[in-house]
Order: structure tokens, then sequence, then C-alpha cells
């Protein structure tokens, strides 16, 4: 957490020295407006891409260690396993039926299919099984 504080920071600064930077420059007439907003854009598009790779990297990490042969050979569906990463955060089925933009009945419908699916009684025996199958990351 203190590594991004420290990120986020630092290209504040950065970021305020550039307009402060281009301000006088401009003011000095050496260069136009329009290249100096071309600059920052290009900038701001490098930073973009790079905390794009990051994360990407991030989330391949996470993912690796899941078994999507298991969850196949289970029939779990790509919604359903959806709700089950869901179920996994500790969110209730109308707080999933928001973030997944479905209705609250149909998130109750997946969630009894994957307890029949896991051969499970309750949500967090569901939970239990599916990280023993490891196709819930720990």
């Amino acid at each position: 957490m203190k590594k991004t504080i420290f990120i986020f920071s630092a290209l504040t600064i950065a970021l305020l020295v550039l307009f402060q930077l281009s301000k006088y420059t401009y003011m000095s007439g050496d260069i136009s407006i329009e290249i100096i907003i071309a600059v920052i854009a290009i900038i701001f598009f490098f930073i973009g891409a790079y905390l794009r790779t990051k994360t990407a990297k991030k989330e391949m990490i996470a993912e690796s260690g899941i078994n999507h042969k298991k969850i196949e050979e289970l029939g779990i569906s790509k919604r359903e396993y959806e709700v089950l990463v869901q179920i996994g955060k500790g969110l209730s089925n109308q707080e999933i039926a928001e973030s997944l933009f479905l209705s609250e009945s149909t998130v109750k419908t997946h969630v009894s299919n994957l307890l029949i699916k896991l051969d499970a009684k309750r949500r967090t025996q569901a939970l239990q099984k599916a990280k023993e199958l490891q196709i819930l990351s720990q």
C-alpha cells in the first residue's frame, strides 16, 4: 500500500512540475500550447500503458493456479464461475446480482446449480470444495 501511495504521489508531483514548466515555457514564447498538450498526452499514455501491463501481469499470476480442466469436468458455466468468485469475495446474492448485472433470482439459480455441481449443502462448503479442487484461488 505504501508503494502505491508513493507512486501516485510521485506522479502527482511530476505532473505539477510538468505543468509549471510548460507554463513558463509558454509564457516565454519558446513553444506553442499544442506541443505542450501533446507532450503531456504522450507522457500520460506511456504511464497508462505501463500501469496496464503491470496489472495484467498480476491478473495472470492470480489465475495461473486455477484448474480450468476441472471446471469443465464439473460442468460449471462461465456465469456460474463468476458467481462462485463473487461468493468467494463474501458478497450476498443481492450484491452479486448488482455487480454482475443479473436479477437476484438468477443468482439464486446459479448458486443452487453450483451447490449441486460441487456436492455442497452451504455456500461455505462450496467454497471449501472449490479451493480443494483448485478451481478457486486461495
